[in-house]
């Protein structure tokens, strides 16, 4: 198989459905924020030695590429018959019960913080805003999503504030407060 394939040169491409769409289709655009997200927490694995939040990590990269497929899927035809492609209530609870787990270790914030610390705590920190300006574009989608899509997202980003704050903790790197 060929990584360049022609189809998209004059500035198209295809969702799951074969319908064909401009490259600057809001659609498009907004499971592109989604693989931006995840190519930050494939830098945030490569900048961490944590075993542990490494593995979470992997399982939201897994679930983003889930997100992306549901979001090139306007007509709902592959979510149905690949479950790796659908995420639902149960994955954004799992994403609460990790904010709890991991926020449990740090100190109580008091103050707002702001982004930086270790390179992967930075680096989640960027994640975390990227994830926001995912959401952003989710929300924004006509017709609208499946609004699991969006709370995931939502929770995601408080997610990764908190992995951001964990890791810094864990690695000794002060927050700036501001």
């Amino acid at each position: 198989m060929k990584i360049y394939t022609r189809t998209g040169d004059a500035g198209e491409t295809s969702l799951f459905d074969g319908t064909r769409v401009s490259k600057a289709d809001p659609r498009v655009d907004a499971y592109g924020e989604v693989d931006e997200l995840n190519a930050c927490l494939g830098l945030a694995r490569a900048s961490s030695a944590d075993a542990g939040i490494d593995a979470e990590l992997v399982r939201i990269q897994r679930d983003l590429f889930a997100l992306g497929a549901q979001l090139a899927d306007p007509g709902d035809r592959i979510a149905a018959r690949v479950t790796k492609a659908a995420l639902g209530d149960d994955d954004v609870s799992r994403l609460e019960a990790l904010i709890d787990r991991y926020d449990a270790e740090l100190p109580p914030l008091r103050r707002f913080i702001l982004a930086g610390g270790s390179p992967a705590g930075a680096t989640l920190h960027v994640a975390r805003a990227v994830c926001r300006r995912a959401e952003r574009r989710i929300v924004s989608l006509d017709p609208a999503v499946d609004t699991v899509l969006i709370r995931y997202v939502n929770r995601l980003s408080d997610l990764l504030f908190v992995l951001a704050r964990a890791v810094n903790h864990r690695a000794g790197a002060a927050e700036t407060e501001w």
